[in-house]
């Protein structure tokens, strides 16, 4: 075993499905973990773990965490439909892979519930979900990540594909409204009635490119593909084409460590940092992107420079301190403490180490260059 895999198998043994080691919010807060898009990103990576290695205890822990939220009727501890929040349909990507590997009848059940909430969320005029109920007409990158390929993988398997059309219209829609056509970038959400203070009055565009938000919205392109019937020919070619041009558009501002800025378009700026999740999923983008078909062969290298770049930077494997820093705790715009969007706002937020919004990300880059073949040697 590699020192990275025995830094997620510490990560692993460290944690119970109530206390996940790598959910810092909720240790912060001091609350046990409930249904959540933090836990549905690690435990989606152990499963990738254990789809490339076979190695039964990956699937016995992801599968044990995931039982013991979902009870027998397929009902869901810790999640409420009608809290109507896009964050967390991602959770529900599990389900499917384990009723496959499984066969429990519960996690069928459940897919159902999660998809019920699909079915409820509330819409902007353009026709996108909102990210959450408390954020009306908004549309946030990082849910396009959080629901749609969930939704995709709903249509194709158990829905006759009757929703598919609904699916290619809201990435379309994120196209048309949070691409910045100079840039090729885009912004991290929108406001579609341009109410909110954080956004522009005459755009409803929030005010910077959030790497990490990119990195989800890349992924979510790919992950809805993926998902996706390959008899919709015109509209995956759509997809596709916006993916390249996203990657393309990224790879003009990777760092010569391989990794990306918080804030991608301002790396000399004074405070932006090289982030860690972000460069993460731009690594598993890139790598998977190529393995699918989507991107050039001559892709790869560039996500393998950011992936050895994140381990240069900010992996340390000395025996008991494993850590992965260099990870954005959380970023997003409004709420309570009235976030504005701003660049200082964005170099403001926590970094930490080992939360899953990091280590989930790289776990997965992680998988893929283990597809290329390629060895860790620490």
């Amino acid at each position: 075993m590699d020192a990275i895999e025995m830094y997620i198998s510490e990560l692993m043994e460290k944690s119970t499905p109530d206390r996940p080691v790598w959910n810092i919010e909720k240790l912060l807060q001091g609350k046990k973990s409930g249904w959540n898009y933090i836990d549905g990103c690690m435990i989606k990576a152990i499963l990738e773990m254990y789809a490339i290695t076979k190695n039964p205890k990956y699937l016995e822990f992801a599968d044990g965490f995931i039982d013991h939220r979902v009870r027998e009727d397929g009902t869901i501890d810790g999640y409420d439909v009608e809290e109507k929040n896009i964050d967390n349909v991602n959770a529900g990507k599990t389900l499917f892979e384990l009723y496959d590997l499984t066969g429990k009848e519960k996690y069928r059940k459940a897919i159902d519930l999660v998809y019920s909430q699909i079915e409820r969320m509330p819409r902007t005029k353009e026709g996108n979900f909102w990210h959450k109920n408390i954020y009306p007409n908004q549309v946030w990158l990082d849910g396009l990540y959080m629901c749609q390929p969930f939704y995709m993988e709903y249509e194709t398997r158990f829905n006759n594909k009757k929703n598919c059309g609904d699916i290619y219209r809201q990435f379309l829609n994120v196209k048309t409204h949070m691409k910045d056509t100079e840039t090729g970038l885009y912004y991290h959400a929108y406001d579609s009635e341009r109410k909110m203070f954080w956004c522009d009055k005459v755009t409803g565009l929030s005010q910077n490119f959030w790497l990490r938000a990119l990195g989800w919205y890349s992924m979510a392109l790919l992950d809805t593909m993926d998902k996706a019937d390959p008899s919709d020919a015109e509209e995956l070619k759509q997809m596709k084409e916006e993916f390249l041009d996203l990657i393309d558009a990224m790879l003009k501002y990777q760092d010569e460590s391989g990794m990306w800025y918080q804030i991608v378009n301002l790396g000399g700026m004074d405070g932006n940092y090289l982030e860690t999740s972000g460069s993460a999923i731009f690594s598993y983008a890139i790598l998977k992107g190529v393995r699918l078909g989507y991107l050039p062969e001559s892709y790869a290298q560039f996500g393998k420079k950011a992936f050895e770049g994140i381990c240069n930077k900010y992996l340390d494997l000395e025996k008991g301190n494993m850590s992965l820093g260099g990870i954005c705790l959380v970023a997003g715009l409004g709420g309570k403490d009235r976030r504005n969007g701003t660049y200082d706002y964005y170099m403001s937020e926590p970094v930490v180490k080992d939360d899953a919004k990091g280590v989930g990300p790289f776990l997965l880059a992680y998988t893929e260059m283990k597809r290329t073949g390629w060895e860790f040697y620490s």
